[in-house]
């Protein structure tokens, strides 16, 4: 269900076809066996050259353009899988496919869903290269990985052996104004802690408590944008709540993706009929100092509390001891760049909860381009966790990629830019996961840089794509790969 005449007419036309093919194919992380195919035949219909690994990421060669045979082989690198939100109640659904683009002025976005620009816009330049015959370039390899936004899993698992280039571009840039040269590492953690639940009290009614409304977005890239985690401020208006009349909670629930700030929440709880109307009193005070701490930004909340069926739930203490380890969990920026004015060091994101049977996870994503700083946010949450009486698993997932500023690719793009736009190109370390700080590791010798158009609110509805930003980086691109390839 996606509106490709919305796309026709925009330039570059191969690129925007491209895109539009991939808005109808869902692309779900671990689920990428569509849009594989997809590439593949389109592979074939060219009669190139392919390799799939164990993991599912694929590779396709393309020879070069008539006198550039000689030249190093470029690795064009992006991922297949992209996040899948959507508003609540919304027809449509990134997860079957189920995008509807719009066109609105200088931007393509999707309605009540994301766009899947991120990574389906570097999908599509890769594969519009490759048949763009007005691009002179050397022999590339267009290399597709899987499972990126969890945790970069595709990257971990790749088969170097499938890869021979030394030259890397990764395509999974958010900038046009921009070359990245490094990014953050990160480790997640899982904190587990038992609610004990008892059966249903005969006295009591159940209630179920959904926070929704929240902006979300990137869980690295707009954390320090101040807006609302739906699972701490549900948890917040939880706890003030249990101040005035304590209940037992029998679930908590929240968010969808580890790369993606939550942007709904929900519980179940079970009180006293009597203690109903004080609990929901103290709960829209907290909604309404909730919206007038976020006002201006992120104050679209809504607070929706009804009558479910009876369900089992835990006591009062695990209730409590709960609740304290959601506010105790840090979320947030911990520390600004010293290096890099306006730059994220180091940041932590409670992204998803869930309750299954009687036990709480409360899932992390730490991110920092310094390790150590990294280690000890993930100190502070197993401290969080012991106090709970909490267990907590840690699970490292992969290191900062460390800029190198001396390398000759990054001199001939800075060059190539400039000769193009007449402006230097901003060197950025993104507060986010990419695949070079894996695929790195994983090609001796390798240089590596990343690129892109602008994407603003990747990872939540209301995701955006520049137009113009498009024709940018396609043109950058275009005369990267002609300059490296002479």
């Amino acid at each position: 269900m996606s509106d490709e005449s919305a796309l026709a007419g925009l330039e570059p036309v191969v690129v925007w076809e491209r895109f539009a093919e991939l808005t109808r194919i869902a692309r779900p992380s671990k689920e990428e066996e569509a849009v594989r195919e997809h590439v593949l035949a389109w592979a074939a219909a060219r009669s190139l050259d392919t390799s799939v690994d164990d993991e599912g990421n694929t590779v396709i060669r393309v020879p070069a353009s008539p006198g550039r045979e000689t030249a190093r082989v470029v690795v064009l690198q992006s991922h297949l899988d992209m996040v899948c939100e959507r508003d609540p109640g919304s027809p449509f659904d990134p997860r079957r496919g189920q995008i509807n683009v719009i066109v609105d002025g200088d931007w393509v976005l999707a309605d009540e869903t994301t766009l899947g620009a991120d990574n389906g816009i570097g999908v599509a330049a890769a594969m519009a290269v490759a048949g763009d015959h007005e691009i002179e370039h050397g022999r590339l390899e267009l290399l597709f990985t899987v499972s990126e936004e969890l945790g970069l899993d595709g990257a971990k698992a790749l088969d170097s052996s499938l890869v021979s280039g030394r030259l890397l571009i990764n395509l999974d840039g958010t900038s046009d104004d921009a070359v990245t040269v490094g990014c953050a590492g990160s480790s997640h953690t899982f904190v587990r802690l038992r609610l004990e639940l008892e059966a249903h009290r005969e006295d009591h009614v159940a209630l179920s408590v959904v926070l929704s409304g929240a902006k979300g977005g990137h869980s690295g890239g707009d954390i320090a944008k101040g807006r609302v985690n739906a699972i701490k401020a549900l948890g917040r208006i939880l706890s003030r709540s249990y101040e005035q009349e304590p209940f037992r909670l029998a679930g908590f629930a929240g968010g969808v993706s580890r790369n993606a700030i939550p942007r709904e929440a929900r519980a179940v709880i079970s009180l006293e009929p009597e203690a109903e109307p004080a609990f929901r009193a103290a709960a829209e005070q907290e909604l309404a100092a909730l919206r007038e701490q976020y006002g201006g930004f992120d104050d679209e909340l809504v607070l929706a509390i009804e009558h479910v069926g009876e369900t089992a739930a835990a006591g009062e203490p695990a209730t409590a001891r709960a609740l304290d380890l959601i506010t105790a969990t840090p979320t947030g920026v911990i520390a600004m760049s010293p290096e890099l004015s306006g730059t994220v060091e180091t940041s932590t994101s409670l992204t998803v909860a869930a309750t299954d049977r009687d036990t709480l996870t409360l899932a992390s994503m730490t991110r920092s381009s310094n390790g150590q700083a990294l280690e000890n946010v993930v100190a502070t949450i197993q401290a969080t966790a012991r106090l709970a009486g909490a267990g907590i698993e840690v699970v490292h997932s992969y290191p900062p990629w460390r800029p190198d500023l001396d390398s000759r690719l990054l001199a001939t793009a800075k060059s190539t830019f400039g000769r193009l736009f007449d402006v230097e190109p901003a060197l950025a370390i993104v507060h986010g996961g990419l695949e070079c700080a894996v695929i790195g590791a994983k090609l001796p010798g390798v240089e590596m840089i990343s690129i892109g158009p602008e994407i603003v609110g990747p990872h939540a509805p209301g995701e955006r794509l520049s137009i113009s930003g498009t024709q940018r980086f396609y043109r950058l691109l275009g005369a990267l790969l002609d300059d490296l390839s002479r």
